[in-house]
This record gives structure tokens, C-alpha cells and sequence, in this order.
């Protein structure tokens, strides 16, 4: 329980980051496999969707263009959620910042695999079903988690900038050094980051597979153990921020005016 109260506190040290960045990249890396499996996209690709957004905008195929708006905006708002959650929670000096978030993320993924193939009918404005913009705001969830925690030194919901990382540093250590260069000039390769995103592009991986194999064979309900696994991660600081929360409710609801008869 302790180490689980680090993992999503208030303080942070570049050993917790990695550890919890590595356990969020599993979880996204499954969310992202198995939602394919269900909507046929990737919902944590943004690149992907604002290139689906132009190319159709040049097409003229508005549906596309809508569905590919609605998932910015779905991702945009959960990153803007995750804000708002961590620094409230910070100016009310809470340890639960991070685990907030982390809450909200579980409650919907325990939304989706609870009622993903009712959702799958559930259509919206933009031309996708509800279910593609649940996913894509978890993942924006998600991922300004991670950024925030981490002073946007970790992301876990695309590997694009961790591929492009590790390739940097495997360059380095391939570099050759000639000889009589001063070692203040020599290009060395960071390992301790080839080793985070190695393992990051790894956990992610393993994700995916344990993710696609869950929902091929198991169907939506398989989401509901990595939301348990997620509420394992953010309930222990809510239960430390219980006393302090209560005052703040208490404090509130001092501050309204009582209407006297």
C-alpha cells in the first residue's frame, strides 16, 4: 500500500516515474490494441486523426472530417480534465493529484467494458460512435498524466517520440570518436534513457499483445482487470486526502450564505 502511495503522490523522484510511466504504458498500449479490435482505430494517435482531418477536408468526405475532429476534441478535453484535476488539487495541497485523473480514467474503462457494445450504437454529432471518443479521452486522460508527473520527460499513449529518442541515443553509441577528440567532445549514448525507452516501447508492446488477445478471445469485459489495476494505483492517495478533503467540503459549505426565514 505505501509503495502504491508513492507511485501516485504529490512527490516525485525519476525512479517512480519510470515505474509508473512503464505500468501506464502497459495499460496503453492494451487500451489501444483491444479499442482497434472494437472501432478499427487507434484512438491515442492524434497524428494520425489530424492527417485524417486534412486529407478529407481535401476529399470532401465531411464524415471522415467530423469523426476525426470529434477524437481531437474527445483527446483535447480529457488532457484538459487531467490539468484541471492536478492543479486543484495542488492549490488545496492534496497528494492525489495524479491520482485523480488516474480515477477517472478507471471509472470509464470500467464504462467501456461494461457497456462497450451498447455504446458501439450510440452515435454522436461526429459521425463516430460514442465509444471512439470515450477511448480517445482516456487516452488524453492519460497521457497529461504522465506529462505532468514527469515534466513531459515520459509519454505513454504513442511511442513516436520514444522510438525517435531511442534511435538518438542508439546513434550516439554507434558514433565513432576519433581518436585524440577531448572527452568533453566525444558523443556518448545516455544508457539509462536507452534502457527507460527500450522499456517503455516494450511494456507497450506487451500491452498490445495482452490487450488484442483479451478482447479476441474474452470480448469487452477484459478491459475491467486493467481498470482494477488502475483503481490499485490511484486509491491509495484519495485514502490519505480523505481528512483533508472533508475539511475543504466543510470549509466550503461554511462559506455559502444560509438563507434565514
Amino acid at each position: 500500500m505505501r509503495f502504491l502511495l508513492f507511485l501516485t503522490g504529490r512527490h516525485r523522484t525519476p525512479l517512480i516515474n519510470r515505474v509508473l510511466g512503464l505500468l501506464l504504458a502497459f495499460n496503453a498500449g492494451a487500451v489501444n490494441a483491444g479499442g482497434f479490435l472494437v472501432v478499427h482505430m487507434y484512438t491515442s494517435h492524434m497524428s494520425g486523426f489530424v492527417s485524417t482531418l486534412a486529407d478529407n477536408l481535401v476529399l470532401g468526405n465531411m464524415t471522415l472530417v467530423l469523426g476525426a475532429l470529434g477524437a481531437l476534441l474527445a483527446f483535447t478535453s480529457g488532457a484538459a480534465v487531467t490539468a484541471i484535476m492536478v492543479n486543484w488539487a495542488r492549490q488545496n495541497q492534496l497528494r492525489s493529484g495524479f491520482a485523480l485523473p488516474l480515477l477517472l480514467e478507471a471509472a470509464l474503462m470500467l464504462v467501456f467494458g461494461l457497456l462497450g457494445a451498447i455504446t458501439l450504437t450510440w452515435h454522436t454529432l461526429f459521425s463516430v460512435p460514442l465509444t471512439v471518443l470515450l477511448l480517445a479521452f482516456i487516452m488524453g486522460l492519460q497521457n497529461a498524466v504522465v506529462t505532468k508527473m514527469s515534466s513531459a520527460q515520459i509519454r505513454t499513449t504513442h511511442m513516436t517520440g520514444v522510438v525517435t529518442d531511442l534511435g538518438i541515443e542508439i546513434g550516439k553509441m554507434l558514433y565513432w570518436n576519433r581518436s585524440g577528440t577531448l572527452p568533453a567532445a566525444q558523443v556518448r549514448a545516455n544508457h539509462a534513457r536507452m534502457r527507460l525507452y527500450g522499456s517503455m516501447l516494450g511494456m507497450f508492446t506487451l500491452g498490445g499483445l495482452v490487450g488484442a488477445a483479451g478482447f479476441k478471445h474474452i470480448g469487452f469485459i477484459w478491459i475491467v482487470p486493467l481498470a482494477a489495476g488502475l483503481l490499485a494505483l490511484s486509491l491509495p492517495p484519495l485514502a490519505a486526502d480523505l481528512e483533508r478533503l472533508r475539511v475543504i467540503w466543510r470549509a466550503r459549505v461554511s462559506r455559502r450564505p444560509h438563507l434565514h426565514s
